[in-house]
């Protein structure tokens, strides 16, 4: 008998004082996203031009004792103003998409994120948590930026 699919859908809309150009080089890169998520315990880029990447996911729910691999690949990408990426897995499904736009001298970031879960408690945890993934992503962007910032100015 197949297992019900839950699903969840979180969405944010998020500001920033950079570019839309310095805002789509940090949330197209892969490796951005998967250092954001928190139960995200390793991943690697499959492919040269980096829009496949697999994360090795460790969820905190009863009776998922191991590490679920998610192969991730970008489906979508529209310098500099749209990615959307899909992960698949034997545990659960994502989908994460990444809308910028341009607001005042600054840029905009809308995101969504949709995870559909395949065993008791993916859902119940991602309901949650998955804002708070987003939040993790929101500041790892601001920790980048203000490194270039940084960096720059030195």
């Amino acid at each position: 008998m197949p297992s019900e699919v839950m699903t969840v859908r979180v969405e944010r809309t998020d500001e920033f004082d950079v570019e839309p150009a310095q805002l789509w080089a940090f949330i197209a890169d892969p490796a951005n996203r998967a250092r954001a998520i928190s139960v995200v315990e390793s991943f690697s880029i499959d492919s040269a031009d980096g829009r496949r990447c697999t994360w090795e996911v460790t969820l905190p729910i009863p009776f998922f004792d191991r590490t679920a691999t998610v192969e991730t690949y970008d489906r979508v990408r529209e310098p500099p103003t749209n990615v959307e990426f899909v992960g698949q897995s034997s545990a659960l499904d994502v989908t994460g998409r990444h809308e910028i736009a341009d607001r005042d001298g600054g840029s905009q970031l809308r995101s969504e994120f949709v995870v559909e879960g395949r065993l008791p408690g993916v859902e119940r945890y991602f309901t949650r948590k998955l804002d708070d993934e987003l939040e993790n992503l929101r500041r790892a962007a601001e920790r980048a930026f203000e490194r270039e910032s940084t960096e720059g100015s030195a």
